[in-house]
Formats: C-alpha cells, sequence, structure tokens
C-alpha cells in the first residue's frame, strides 16, 4: 500500500550519510582545535580529512533525503499520510543539509573562516549551558542559517516522524522499515 521498495536505496543512504555527518560534527565540533593539534593533524590535514568524510557524507545524506522526499510527495497516497509538523520538519532538515554542504564546500574553495575558531567553542559553551554569543559575532550567515535550522529540527523533533530514531536502536539495526500512516 505504502511502496517500501522504495527505500532500499532512499533509505540506507539517507541514514548512513546522517552516521557519517554526525561523527564527523562529533569530531569536528566536539573536540577543541588544541588537540587535533597535539594529535599532529595540522589545518591541511584536519581539512584534507573533513572534506574526504563530509563529500561522501553529504551526498549520502542529501541524496537520500531528496529520493525520500520525492517518495513522500510524489505518491499521493503517502502525501495525504504527512502532517503538517512534518512538513516543517522537512523545510527545516532541507535547509540544514544544503546548508552544511555549501557552507563546507564554499568555505573548501573559498577558505578564509575557520570555524573550529568560533562556532566550535560556542557549541561547547551551549552544552555546558553557558553560552558564549561573542563567538558567534562574525559567523557568516550559511554557517548561521545552518546552525538555525538544526536546532528548529531538535524543537520540531518530538512532534514528527523523527521520534522513530528513539526506538530500540539494536533492534533498528536489523529489522525491516516501518510505514508510517496518519488515520
Amino acid at each position: 500500500f505504502l511502496s517500501k521498495s522504495d527505500l532500499k536505496i532512499a533509505g540506507p543512504m539517507f541514514h548512513l550519510g546522517l552516521v557519517m555527518a554526525f561523527g564527523g560534527h562529533v569530531i569536528g565540533v566536539l573536540i577543541p582545535k588544541f588537540m587535533t593539534e597535539a594529535a599532529g593533524i595540522d589545518e591541511h590535514l584536519y581539512h584534507m580529512i573533513a572534506l574526504g568524510g563530509g563529500a561522501p557524507a553529504g551526498i549520502l545524506f542529501f541524496g537520500g533525503f531528496v529520493l525520500l522526499l520525492i517518495r513522500r510527495f510524489g505518491k499521493d497516497r503517502m502525501a495525504v499520510n504527512t502532517s503538517t509538523m512534518d512538513k516543517w520538519l522537512y523545510l527545516f532538515l532541507f535547509l540544514a543539509i544544503f546548508t552544511g554542504c555549501a557552507s563546507t564546500t564554499l568555505n573548501a574553495v573559498q577558505g578564509g573562516f575557520d570555524y573550529r575558531e568560533t562556532i566550535s567553542p560556542w557549541f561547547r559553551s551551549v552544552l555546558a549551558l553557558s553560552p558564549e554569543i561573542d563567538y558567534m559575532e562574525n559567523v557568516p550567515l550559511m554557517f548561521r542559517i545552518h546552525m538555525f535550522s538544526w536546532m528548529a529540527v531538535a524543537f520540531l523533533f518530538p512532534f514528527t516522524r523523527l521520534v522513530h530514531c528513539l526506538s530500540a536502536p539494536f533492534e533498528y539495526l536489523v529489522r525491516s522499515p516501518i510505514i508510517y500512516r496518519k488515520k
């Protein structure tokens, strides 16, 4: 009834890209610059590693997301089972993924912005519940949109289909995809 065959490619692409992107953000944002430098990773090597892992992650994440959107809105039966909150979620998720890929690409081509000296310490201060907003003063707009979009996704999370990721994570790895419907 609600096609499962489309999920065979789009679902794994999206989820693998998500896991890779999340892992890259943990390394890139949560690990302070002085620690990577102490490990012998200079600025150039760091960015080569980030691009080497980030480009495939972005392609998988964005490609899988677009395929899932086509599946969701390209079939009438799926579209009618999409709530308003899910539509808002898709908008912010699209913005977050797109601006993440775009800002990484632009920064690699143009250079000049070191997010590890601005966004990273700001994000760590937010996690410590003591935001230091001065770090965000000169952050380019694309990065700000990226962060705002992810914050919106985090806010919408409990009210959307994303709550599926809270279901038994180990069983999730081996079970068949679940089709969600609105009555």
